[in-house]
């Protein structure tokens, strides 16, 4: 069996996690009769942790070994990802950062979802650091174009393969037809 790979974990974690930050942020209290509908200001700190929490965990990394399905529109968010250098390829940073971004969501009953996740996440960033994995960004191999003398090939070097000589020798019956 080949070995896990956790930061393709942590980042599917960290992206969830995002994601419910940024939806728990418009909790409001309207669900609760007699309390006015206004927002809620202590969200807004939660959903700006989650929507960076978003941009960084977006573009997936390369895998070490196979293919790595690149997500739609990924190309443009790896090229800011990639502009931090070691502040984002390294999974140690991104696991004390996703640790200090889940304590302001904390205090929110709405996102608390998304702390807890994002909590779970910093902690398999931890295991994928420890083990040695770092991002690494996916680059589209420039497609070449085939040459025209390369596509006509080569006719065969040996001879197709034939039976035995005595299989190839005329049954009796059949000679006499």
């Amino acid at each position: 069996m080949g070995q896990i790979e956790w930061a393709m974990w942590a980042n599917e974690q960290a992206l969830a996690a995002g994601l419910s930050e940024c939806g728990g942020c418009r909790g409001r209290t309207w669900l609760l009769p007699g309390v006015p509908s206004v927002p809620d200001p202590a969200g807004t700190p939660s959903g700006a942790a989650g929507a960076l929490v978003c941009l960084l965990e977006y573009p997936r990394s390369k895998r070490k070994k196979g293919s790595t399905m690149e997500r739609c529109g990924q190309k443009y968010l790896t090229a800011v990802v990639k502009v931090f250098g070691p502040l984002t390829r390294n999974y140690y940073i991104r696991a004390i950062l996703h640790a200090a971004l889940a304590v302001p969501a904390g205090f929110l009953l709405s996102t608390i979802l998304g702390t807890v996740c994002l909590g779970i996440a910093s902690g398999i960033y931890l295991l994928a650091a420890v083990r040695g994995e770092e991002w690494r960004p996916i680059e589209q191999k420039p497609r070449e174009r085939p040459h025209v003398g390369d596509t006509i090939k080569q006719p065969p070097s040996n001879p197709p393969p034939r039976p035995p000589a005595d299989a190839r020798k005329k049954q009796p019956a059949e000679v006499g037809g």
